[in-house]
């Protein structure tokens, strides 16, 4: 039925589709107009729309890194108001404790320097006047001795008191000198207590200029981020960066660590709950264990929120002092009873583990069961790592908090980076459509190629 309705020249399949063909081909010529503006229409409109998409998501990109620059922005805020109330605190401990002493300095200095000031007087060489022979030594010196021997026996009376004068004088002035030199040696001390008073003043005035030099930059880095300068933003995000890649590198190190004391502690613990206990597939020594695992990382994040060291949880460090204290004071006291868990864990450890093989060693034919043996220094290592990984877990809590403020940001840029990448997609995938509509218009066009060449060779021109 099919075959006699197609088939126009029955015996004849080559006329038939050739007569098909042109009445297609003449179908499509009259169609070419309508078909052109529908398929124009088609690819227009989703070019359109997807480049409305586009600029939504663009749109949604811009908000969103605006969104995380602000968060970027005021988290740096934050962080360096935080710096700056801590070197202010440091000043004003610098000064009550150093140069709030200056007073006291200022009186030492000032009586050193007047101890050196008499002592230097002291010091001070006086020349001796001369004595009043020298004009009685001239004026017989000038007497003529002769061959008189009265006068020569009393020129040389007159010249032994003259030597024992002059002994005795260059006497006086050894021991003038010896004092002055005495006086010049006690100086020595209060020089050096002089010297080592201003030193400690340099020190201490050289340890607040650089407080006031970190404050100045710690300044101009908050005035940068008011000002929202392309250069803060790139600093700070550079920053959280670098503090996710570090606070992750310590994270894997806490799950190793983790990893490690759950395998401590995981098979004495089938003694307490049982080694034939399950909860669906997991046993229940290994849920166990998990459990105390957990809670030392939650006793260790209420210490560290409750000492403010960290702010992961803002109503513990908005207490009172009294109760924060208290709180303090219970998240510690359970810390350590989960400490001496542990250790007594690990002690346990090794004692199953021997009797364990010495069961072994009994099923497997030996006549007798071997005595059980444990080794002292493995022991004690154990109790000592059971006892010390829950305070070292408690300080897991702060490189957490980085990493939680810093994963914000990175899945922020992340989230922006892809919604730029969707929105290119999407105007590519715009562009291709449309492109695909003129390919089309051109391929049908290309059908229907000679009535088009007929309209355009034998169509009169329009006057």
């Amino acid at each position: 039925m099919k075959d006699s309705i197609f088939m126009l020249f029955p015996g004849s399949p080559a006329l038939t589709l050739l007569v098909w063909a042109i009445i297609i081909v003449a179908i499509m010529y009259f169609a070419r107009k309508p078909v052109h503006v529908a398929l124009r229409a088609f690819s227009r409109t989703i070019h359109a729309s997807l480049r409305v998409a586009a600029r939504a998501v663009t749109l949604s990109a811009k908000r969103l890194k605006a969104r995380n620059e602000d968060v970027l922005l005021e988290s740096g805020k934050k962080a360096i108001e935080v710096a700056i109330e801590r070197e202010f605190e440091r000043v004003e401990k610098v000064i009550e404790r150093d140069i709030g002493t200056y007073p006291e300095l200022h009186r030492k200095l000032s009586d050193y320097n007047s101890k050196i000031e008499a002592d230097y007087q002291a010091s001070m060489e006086t020349p001796p006047p001369p004595p009043e022979w020298v004009k009685a030594v001239d004026t017989l010196a000038k007497i003529k001795t002769g061959n008189d021997p009265m006068v020569g026996k009393m020129i040389g009376d007159i010249k032994g008191t003259i030597e024992k004068a002059q002994n005795k004088a260059t006497d006086e002035y050894r021991r003038a000198t010896r004092e002055r030199l005495s006086a010049l040696k006690s100086l020595m001390p209060l020089w050096r207590q002089s010297n080592k008073l201003l030193e400690q003043v340099d020190g201490k005035i050289t340890g607040l200029f650089q407080h006031a030099k970190k404050i100045d930059e710690n300044l101009a880095e908050y005035k940068e981020i008011e000002q929202r300068s392309d250069k803060a933003v790139r600093t700070l995000s550079s920053s959280s960066l670098t503090q996710f890649f570090i606070a992750g590198i310590v994270l894997a190190i806490a799950i190793g660590g983790i990893i490690i004391n759950f395998n401590l502690i995981a098979y004495p613990m089938q003694e307490m709950v049982g080694g034939n206990s399950y909860i669906g597939p997991i046993k229940t020594a290994d849920v166990a264990a998990l459990v105390v695992i957990l809670l030392e990382l939650a006793m260790g994040l209420f210490l560290m929120e409750s000492l403010r060291i960290t702010h992961l949880l803002p109503i513990i460090s908005s207490m009172d002092d009294r109760m924060r204290t208290r709180m303090l004071w219970i998240t510690f006291s359970l810390l350590v009873i989960l400490a001496g868990i542990e250790s007594s864990l690990a002690y346990m450890r090794d004692i199953l583990a021997a009797e364990s093989a010495s069961m072994r060693q009994y099923l497997m034919g030996s006549e007798e069961q071997m005595q059980t043996s444990v080794s002292t220094i493995p022991l004690i290592g154990q109790m000592v790592m059971g006892f010390v990984f829950p305070f070292v877990l408690a300080f897991t809590a702060i490189p957490m908090e980085s990493f939680v403020h810093s994963l914000r940001n990175l899945l922020g840029m992340i989230t922006v980076g892809l919604l730029h990448f969707i929105a290119a997609l999407l105007r590519f995938t715009g562009s291709l459509f449309d492109g695909l509509g003129k390919l089309v218009i051109g391929v049908y066009d290309l059908v229907i190629f000679a009535p088009l060449w007929a309209e355009t060779k034998f169509k009169k021109p329009t006057k």
